[in-house]
């Protein structure tokens, strides 16, 4: 089995905004785009024009309709890896395939010696791995290794591709390691939460809840307008309906 490295202090992640996003899927075609060619290229497809398409995603966008039995509302909810800093899926690899990088917390797969046998997938409670089946082995998001190190692009352009793509900012990348920097400072601002933490794998991406509407409508006869959440609002009604939905 694969052992952990020591924790760093440089932890490179995600944080989503389930506020704004709108499900337009840019995120994922934007990923599915830069990684076919790219650290862990090809991405097969199956029967990508057919009836059943099927293939190899490293960013998906579940679309849930929440009720409180008042009101309802749309959450789209972007799912990738979450670089955890306690992976099982890395603990229970065999032959030291998924591995986790000591100088920045990104959880990557070395396709040399990973055999298919599919053990990090289920010991992942998020469903972020993925099974090449042409390739017969597991490949998962890199946070674009290959982009946010590549001196050869303007720095500006060093981040991943389903950031680069978001139309309406929803996504976030940086340091969540380090609390002054500015992707830490927002996640402590919105009240930003680990998707179910009762797992203990202590994801590094996080997300932003989505804010509770008042009571109030414009001309359109639908809330307009958005209420910050209280300080350590994190318990939230959708958050724990949230847990409940992913648990299942």
């Amino acid at each position: 089995m694969t052992s952990l490295p020591k924790p760093g202090l440089k932890k490179l992640g995600l944080v989503t905004d389930l506020d704004i996003c709108v499900g337009c899927h840019a995120c994922a075609v934007s990923c599915k785009e830069w990684n076919t060619s790219g650290h862990s290229a090809p991405l097969t497809d199956i029967n990508p024009y057919g009836k059943d398409p099927n293939g190899v995603w490293f960013n998906r966008v579940h679309v849930y309709e929440t009720d409180d039995g008042k009101n309802t509302r749309t959450v789209n909810f972007p799912r990738s890896c979450l670089h955890c800093e306690q992976p099982a899926c890395v603990t229970v690899c065999p032959t030291g395939a998924s591995y986790k990088r000591e100088e920045d917390g990104i959880v990557l797969v070395d396709a040399d010696k990973c055999i298919g046998c599919q053990l990090c997938s289920w010991a992942c409670p998020y469903g972020a791995r993925e099974y090449d089946v042409d390739d017969g082995v597991m490949k998962k998001c890199t946070l674009c290794i290959d982009r946010i190190y590549n001196e050869n692009l303007e720095e500006s352009q060093r981040q991943p591709a389903c950031v680069m793509a978001c139309p309406t900012k929803a996504r976030h990348f940086g340091d969540l390691g380090d609390p002054d920097s500015d992707i830490s400072k927002l996640v402590k601002r919105r009240a930003g939460f680990d998707l179910m933490p009762e797992s203990g794998y202590q994801p590094v991406n996080k997300y932003l809840p989505p804010r509770p509407r008042k009571d109030q409508t414009g001309t359109t006869g639908a809330p307009d307008h958005l209420e910050a959440p209280k300080s350590g609002d994190a318990g939230n009604s959708f958050l724990r309906w949230l847990d409940q939905a992913l648990s299942r």
